[in-house]
């Protein structure tokens, strides 16, 4: 249900890119990070990796509630797209963590010579600014 309430320009940007930089906060203040996300279209979440000990990782424990953006970098203005989004963040287990790794592992497959980390971000916000169609257009999107 919600893969198909999701515009068509937010799953074809969340398709095309994959760097993400997600903002965390706590009590040492705001900060954000650059992560690889792999999106999994059917739960509407993104998959990423990071170490538990990074500022980020040990803060989406203390606050899993997350800000991020991911943007098509162009000096040209009327290319301009991009979403910002708010999310939760968990750290998957059982069959979750199995599909989870799924995911991250087709998008990136180089990754599993490595040991990875997962989280999943449940996404409950996703603003769309697109330039394509005219000077600050924008689509919304709310989890119901």
């Amino acid at each position: 249900m919600e893969k198909e309430a999701l515009h068509k320009r937010i799953r074809s940007l969340f398709r095309r890119h994959h760097l993400l930089s997600i903002a965390t906060v706590s009590e040492k203040g705001p900060w954000c990070a650059s992560c690889f996300y792999a999106w999994d279209e059917d739960n509407n979440t993104l998959v990423i990796t990071t170490d538990p000990v990074t500022r980020h990782g040990t803060e989406f424990r203390t606050n899993p509630q997350v800000a991020g953006t991911i943007a098509l970098e162009t000096k040209r203005i009327g290319r301009i797209r991009g979403a910002q989004l708010t999310g939760t963040v968990s750290e998957p287990t059982g069959d979750n963590l199995s599909r989870a790794r799924t995911v991250y592992l087709k998008r990136f497959p180089f990754a599993a010579l490595t040991e990875i980390h997962l989280w999943v971000i449940q996404l409950n916000h996703i603003k769309l600014t697109d330039n394509r169609l005219g000077f600050g257009h924008k689509e919304i999107w709310n989890r119901k």
